[in-house]
């Protein structure tokens, strides 16, 4: 399987919510250079902070933009979008949707992948979801 075939499966696994697919695309030992403030180490911590999402946003949707890969690297620019119908970053559900930008970088090794740099554009969703007040 091509690095970008594991990036399209890692992204089919957020989108319809299968998220223990997640231990089979990242390695054990992967270093996320940019995690969210509550995620932990390894898979468990993508799958926890996915479950965490489709929680908040049980329609969440990633949707690839633009691709670059190389030998060893797949980048993509994105769209994230849903529905808020659950607790997101201490917002209490608003039935309001959103749509934002991001970008990520991940390098793979054997198959997995092994380091991740992003960004999404969290402010961004805070603000379209009426957030008074931004979480520190």
């Amino acid at each position: 399987m091509t690095n970008l075939e594991v990036q399209k499966q890692f992204g089919e696994a957020v989108n319809t919510g299968q998220l223990e697919k997640i231990r089979d695309l990242v390695a054990q030992d992967v270093k996320d250079h940019d995690p969210a403030p509550m995620q932990g180490p390894g898979p468990q911590g993508f799958i926890d902070f996915f479950s965490m999402m489709r929680s908040a946003f049980p329609d969440l949707h990633i949707e690839v933009k633009h691709v670059v890969t190389d030998a060893d690297n797949v980048t993509f620019a994105y769209t994230v979008s849903g529905t808020h119908q659950g607790e997101f970053m201490g917002l209490a559900p608003t039935g309001k949707q959103f749509s934002a930008r991001g970008v990520q970088i991940g390098r793979f090794e054997n198959g997995k992948l092994k380091e991740r740099w992003g960004s999404s554009d969290e402010l961004g969703i805070l603000k379209q979801l009426g957030a008074e007040r931004i979480p520190q």
